[in-house]
């Protein structure tokens, strides 16, 4: 069979005109999601309160977590405060109550300890109406990139609340994550798998409290974009701002380059440069 050119032409314009349609409605349609997930959901939000009476937040003391907790009592629900600090949980709970007027409650817990911490956090969370629970300790596998065979077997607070809200049939549970959860990264597989909430920089200690910019956004400010976010989608990145960061790195680094054996390679040697790092911050969480 022959083609003449003019019959080439006319299959080469139509393949040109169904491929720009497809990224046109593509696009179009995640326009108009993000406009519904992060605009209009200032002035349409989702009632809390609905899920249960109280929220569970881990690593609550400060940062990301200790927002959400605030954020989370400003909206209406008492919350279950759980940290490693017994002074910090006494200082962010009397700030909750008193600027919020909600119950709280206390959890002193280290997450590094491993599965003996599980049982008595079940224990005082028993008996609570829990509609929320914000899983954001950051505890990972391990403190550097490591392969998939050497993540040692651990415990989850999913583990512990999930079963009250399938037997009621509603609730929440908020991963909070970073920008690796969106798509698969070298040596960080796990982390990259369980996690929701996908924020990129926001201004808190484990960022050196780094000043905030169109780009890094404060703890506080994030909390309540990020919870805005509820009930409308099962993954986002938090807050408009971060979605455009996401929306362009996905672009510039995509998957096919970002699990070579060249991005492997650099995460290895970045690794090892870290390494000096992680023994200081080791050294300043041990004397904090």
């Amino acid at each position: 069979m022959f083609f003449t050119d003019e019959l080439m032409t006319s299959i080469l314009a139509l393949i040109g005109t169904v491929t720009c349609l497809y990224y046109f409605t593509k696009y179009s349609w995640e326009l108009l999601i993000g406009i519904r997930v992060y605009i209009l959901a200032k002035f349409w939000r989702t009632n809390l309160t609905l899920y249960g009476e109280w929220a569970v937040v881990t690593g609550a003391t400060a940062g990301i977590g200790k927002a959400y907790a605030h954020e989370l009592a400003r909206r209406g629900l008492n919350v279950v405060l759980i940290s490693r600090s017994l002074e910090k949980l006494r200082a962010t709970a009397d700030e909750i109550e008193q600027q919020h007027g909600k119950k709280t409650k206390i959890v002193q817990a280290d997450f590094n300890q491993g599965a003996e911490i599980y049982g008595p956090i079940e224990a005082a969370l028993k008996d609570l109406n829990i509609g929320i629970l914000v899983n954001n300790v950051g505890k990972t596998y391990q403190v550097l990139p490591c392969y998939f065979l050497d993540v040692p077997d651990v415990e989850k607070m999913t583990k512990i609340v999930l079963p009250q809200l399938l037997k009621r049939k509603k609730g929440i549970i908020i991963n909070i994550s970073s920008e690796a959860g969106a798509h698969p990264h070298p040596l960080i597989t796990m982390y990259s798998a369980t996690k929701s909430v996908l924020p990129l920089l926001v201004s808190t200690n484990l960022t050196h409290d780094q000043e905030t910019n169109l780009f890094v956004k404060r703890a506080d400010d994030y909390a309540q974009e990020a919870l805005n976010t509820v009930g409308l989608t099962e993954k986002t990145n938090g807050c408009l701002s971060h979605a455009l960061q996401h929306f362009f790195f996905e672009r510039l680094f995509p998957r096919w380059l970002r699990l070579t054996e060249f991005s492997i390679n650099n995460m290895k040697k970045l690794s090892e440069r870290r390494k000096p790092l992680v023994e200081k911050w080791r050294w300043k969480q041990k004397t904090a």
